[in-house]
């Protein structure tokens, strides 16, 4: 009788024991701090056994049968996500349960550059590993048409920032995050324009804030650039604005423009065709919305380049030609 009781209490000390070791082990960090992140992905109508599996496949030291112990005894065994991960070090086994069952998936980013032509933009997200290229195929017509039917050329419709998504995300999720960011920023900037510009759609004022992005990387100039280009708009004159004849040059354009390229005729040639050109040459980023839509009042005509990135203003002609003549020859 005493043996049995002896051993009754060996049994209760046991199952304590294990039980004690069972949630230091829930608690304790899968890696230790100061290891690097390890990704895995949970394929979709995975069983609670091939969860463990998939993780243990990537070399992560959790233990499967202790892991799947644990989402049994939480009940979360039929609430776990399919979709890629990342744990990070100092995430624990019942930390981990939540991220699963909550969906938190491994973030991605990728940056699309203030200035960046749409093409520009198209070579980056194909060029980025961690995105689903369901777009590769496409032509940009087909590409815009899954994003938006409101516009047919997709040149300046995309925000230029940085975009997270879940790694696997079909790159059209950036597109449609890119373009919705676009026509938000766009909306605001239409809304707080000053009413005497000569735009007559919001669509134009989009075109003019790509020329802007392309003239200048000063953003304190950014203004007074618009200014001119309204002031021109305004008097009829032509533009007169290089980054439109490269963009209508396209291929043919290799580093300068020569006299023949500012003759001959495109529908994006400001030294031939008055107004603005039929689409935005770029993507343009807030500060050229910002400047498009509320330019700086002055009575400027032209500007050159200085050549350190600067402009100088000029209201006359014989001003902006001595300009010229000291910067630029």
């Amino acid at each position: 009788m005493r043996f049995l009781k002896t051993l009754f209490w060996l049994f209760i000390v046991a199952i304590l024991g294990a039980a004690g070791g069972f949630a230091y082990w829930a608690a304790q960090p899968v890696l230790a701090p100061g290891q690097l992140a390890m990704d895995f992905a949970i394929e979709p109508g995975s069983s609670l056994r091939s969860v463990a599996d998939q993780i243990a496949a990537r070399q992560i030291p959790l233990q499967p049968l202790l892991f799947e112990a644990l989402v049994r005894l939480t009940g979360k065994e039929g609430q776990i996500k399919a979709g890629h991960y990342a744990i990070k070090p100092g995430t624990t086994p019942q930390r981990l349960i939540g991220q699963l069952v909550r969906g938190e998936f491994a973030q991605e980013s990728l940056v699309v550059i203030e200035g960046w032509t749409f093409r520009q933009m198209r070579q980056a997200v194909a060029d980025n590993p961690a995105l689903k290229h369901d777009t590769l195929a496409l032509t940009d017509k087909e590409l815009l048409a899954k994003v938006t039917t409101e516009f047919n050329v997709p040149e300046g419709l995309f925000f230029p920032d940085t975009y997270l998504y879940a790694k696997g995300a079909s790159d059209l999720q950036v597109y449609r995050q890119a373009h919705a960011e676009l026509l938000k920023r766009l909306e605001q900037a239409w809304a707080q324009r000053d009413l005497t510009l000569p735009y007559k759609t919001p669509y134009e004022a989009l075109t003019m804030a790509s020329i802007i992005e392309k003239e200048t990387g000063q953003k304190a100039e950014r203004g007074l650039i618009a200014g001119v280009f309204v002031n021109r708009l305004k008097k009829g004159m032509l533009l007169q604005t290089d980054p439109t004849v490269i963009y209508g040059m396209g291929d043919k354009f290799k580093g300068n423009i020569r006299k023949r390229d500012l003759l001959t005729d495109t529908p994006f040639n400001t030294y031939l065709r008055v107004g603005l050109p039929p689409s935005p040459i770029a993507l343009p980023g807030n500060d050229a919305l910002r400047a498009a839509l509320r330019p700086e009042r002055t009575d400027a005509l032209y500007f050159v380049a200085r050549g350190d990135g600067t402009s100088v203003f000029s209201s006359n002609l014989p001003d902006h030609n001595r300009a010229v003549n000291r910067y630029q020859r």
